[in-house]
Formats: C-alpha cells, sequence, structure tokens
C-alpha cells in the first residue's frame, strides 16, 4: 500500500466517524507514522509503506477515530513558539491560553527580573513560554499530578531552562514557599455537572482532574484567590483563566480578597476568558 491509499483509507474511516478535520489529521498521522514532516507526505503520496507502518498508521486512525485527540496520538502540541511534549495525563494545551503569555509580555514589557508561580503547571507550556521569552524571570510551578510535573520537567529540558525553574507537587491549599510578583493560573473551571456536554476528545480523554471546577465550576478558583491573596506581593499581579460565564463571580471573589480588577480579556471566539489582577 503506498502513502496516498492510506490516507485516502483512513480519511474515509474518520469522516464516517464525524470526526471533522478528516483528511488533515489522516496527513499528520501518516507524518507520525513514517517520521516525516507533513510536506514530505505530501509530496511523497506514491512511497510505498511497509507491513509494519501500515499497522502502526491503521491503528493511530482507529484510535483518532474513537475520538482520541491528534496531539495524545502524537505526543506534542505546539503553543505559542515552542512544541511541548504531552501526554494523557495532561491538559492539551489550547490557543485560547496563550493569551496569558501574550498579557504577560505586555505588562513585564519594561521588567527585567521577576519571580513567577504557576499553579497547576500541567505541562508546563504557560510558564516555560514566559520564562523563553524573558530570560531575567525565575519561575516555580506546582500540581497536584506526579505526571504533570514529571512532564513538565521534559519540556524545561527540552527548552533549556534547568537553571530557572522548579516544579513542586503540591495543591495549593499545602503550597507556601515564597513570594511572588506574578501568580498566573489555569485551573479547572467547568462545573461537573456540565462535563457530560463537552465534545467527546475532551470528556472522553482529557484528565478531569484538569476540568471538574466542582459543583459550581468555581471550587479550585476560589483556592487560587485564596491562596494569592498571601502569596502575591503587594501591587503584585495575578492572572486567572476562567470560564466564558464566570466572570462577575469571579470578580467578586477577587475583590473580597484584596485584589483591584485591572481587565478582563476575550478570546478567540470574544467570550470571556483571563481576569488581570492587582494585590493592593
Amino acid at each position: 500500500m503506498d502513502i496516498k491509499t492510506a490516507i485516502n483509507e483512513g480519511n474515509k474511516i474518520l469522516k464516517e466517524n464525524n470526526i471533522r478535520s478528516s483528511l488533515l489529521d489522516s496527513e499528520i498521522l501518516m507524518s507520525q507514522t513514517i517520521k516525516k514532516n507533513r510536506k514530505y507526505v505530501i509530496m511523497n503520496l506514491d512511497e510505498k509503506l511497509n507491513q509494519e507502518s501500515s499497522t502502526f498508521y491503521k491503528s493511530l486512525i482507529r484510535q483518532r477515530s474513537s475520538g482520541k485527540p491528534i496531539a495524545y496520538l502524537i505526543g506534542n502540541k505546539d503553543f505559542w513558539k515552542y512544541e511541548f511534549e504531552i501526554s494523557d495525563k495532561v491538559l492539551i494545551p489550547r490557543p485560547d491560553t496563550e493569551l496569558i503569555v501574550d498579557e504577560v509580555l505586555k505588562l513585564t514589557k519594561n521588567k527585567s527580573q521577576l519571580n513567577i508561580l504557576d499553579i497547576g503547571v500541567g505541562s508546563g507550556c504557560i510558564l516555560l513560554s514566559i520564562l523563553k521569552e524573558k530570560k531575567g524571570f525565575y519561575g516555580i510551578g506546582i500540581d497536584v499530578s506526579q505526571k504533570c510535573i514529571d512532564l513538565s520537567k521534559i519540556n524545561t529540558h527540552k527548552l533549556g531552562l534547568e537553571k530557572r525553574v522548579k516544579f513542586f507537587k503540591s495543591d495549593i491549599d499545602n503550597f507556601s514557599y515564597g513570594k511572588y510578583d506574578l501568580i498566573i493560573s489555569n485551573p479547572p473551571y467547568i462545573k461537573k455537572l456540565d462535563l457530560r456536554y463537552l465534545e467527546r476528545d475532551i470528556f472522553d480523554f482529557e484528565p478531569r482532574l484538569a476540568l471538574d471546577g466542582g459543583l459550581d465550576g468555581l471550587s479550585v478558583i476560589r483556592k487560587v484567590i485564596e491562596k494569592s491573596s498571601r502569596l502575591v506581593k503587594n501591587n503584585g499581579t495575578l492572572i486567572l483563566e476562567i470560564a466564558f460565564d464566570q466572570k462577575d463571580k469571579v470578580k467578586k471573589l477577587l475583590k473580597n480578597r484584596g485584589f483591584y480588577i485591572k481587565k478582563v480579556l476575550k478570546d478567540l471566539a470574544k467570550n470571556n476568558r483571563c481576569i488581570i489582577s492587582t494585590k493592593i
């Protein structure tokens, strides 16, 4: 079987299973199969696949047709300017979350040194992207999942940032190390009863720990705000990613803990996505 035939068959199977990006996904999975980039795949459609490659490709197509995300199948995801290694133990980095990196760089354009805490560090994508852009910044990342900590360390090594970041396995309730100029967090914020309405790619495969925000979606956010009020320096900044309908409730929680609301950022779909606040 040649590459073209295999891709056509993969595309057909994915389309029948309601995978919207069926052709693109088929090509990406072929790239993963033969360890070449997508351009090579498209330019060499007549190349023959050996039996081992053919079997492996069919396995990837079968997993993708069940809804398993591409990022988990290929083991990496682009975020900001960099490629991050990921696994099905961490949340897949989203383009909307790049808002946090962009905003931090704007807020700190005249800063040469800064201490940052990332609560719920996951793959490390937010914290490490910021540190890669700002050579004098230092960071701490915490997460309740050891798998996330291990993966963050791998990505730290890939980006050559070992000397400027440390990671701790801890929940926010039990963390009390240091004071920070900036705290960032993309906590779980989906209401427990709303999880079932997520797309199957998310509900069936992404870690529930990174999605479930409790009955009202605010259980972790409350803890982050409460502890951040003690960990952030006076005039320090807290940046939180939130659900589209949580703006007013989160603003109230922040104000009750001594934070001044600077602005609310909208995502690519024009939904409220991040709240920038300052400790006063």
